[in-house]
């Protein structure tokens, strides 16, 4: 297992490499994939170098696992951040950029992919496993709730007493002044042990 994963990670790795070499090679115009630019031309300075570190933190690294390519120390984030710089410089925007580094890497190369096809799946998988959380929850506190009433019922219409005789007449005293129970007797209880009047000889 551990063989495979080595294979599948080697051959990520080279093909992120072909296909920076594909990205960098001196034919591949930004032109001809994106179009002409459409934002301002940035000089060097400061202001530039701030915004190629803010463009390149909306790429992934292909070789770092979980870093984008302001963060990762590798040779390749190094290129990529240098195509931001100048493709920043040269007045491309922000989305011509992550398309073209898209056109090369595949749409894996951004960290916040855009809302289209199944990615809508990665963004809304979070929130509605938020909400069928809340309605998992919310049905675990109802339920208790709705059947506790009826188990208490059940121990109070029993009429349970203690054994011991001494207590009897506390605790139907305290079930009087609690559930006021005539004799701290509960109602089902009574009916239960009042006699019947037997039927006289003239009614049926």
């Amino acid at each position: 297992m551990r063989m495979l994963r080595a294979l599948a990670r080697a051959a990520f790795v080279l093909l992120a490499l072909a296909n920076a070499g594909a990205a960098q090679a001196p034919g591949e115009d930004p032109t001809q994939v994106v179009g002409p630019p459409r934002g301002p031309r940035l000089p060097q300075g400061a202001p530039l170098e701030a915004r190629a570190k803010e463009v390149a933190g909306l790429l992934r690294c292909p070789v770092c696992q979980g870093l984008s390519v302001a963060d990762s120390p590798s040779t390749m984030a190094q290129n990529m951040r240098g195509q931001v710089t100048d493709l920043l410089a040269a007045g491309y925007d922000q989305e011509q950029i992550l398309a073209y580094f898209e056109r090369s890497y595949g749409e894996f190369v951004r960290l916040k992919p855009p809302l289209r096809g199944v990615n809508w799946l990665v963004w809304l998988a979070p929130v509605g496993g938020l909400l069928l959380g809340g309605l998992v929850i919310a049905w675990a506190l109802r339920a208790p709730r709705a059947a506790a009433p009826a188990a208490e019922d059940a121990v109070h219409a029993a009429g349970d007493l203690p054994d011991d005789p001494a207590l009897v007449p506390y605790v139907l005293r305290v079930r009087e002044r609690a559930y006021g129970w005539p004799g701290g007797v509960a109602p089902v209880a009574q009916a239960a042990t009042t006699p019947t009047a037997a039927p006289s000889d003239g009614e049926p």
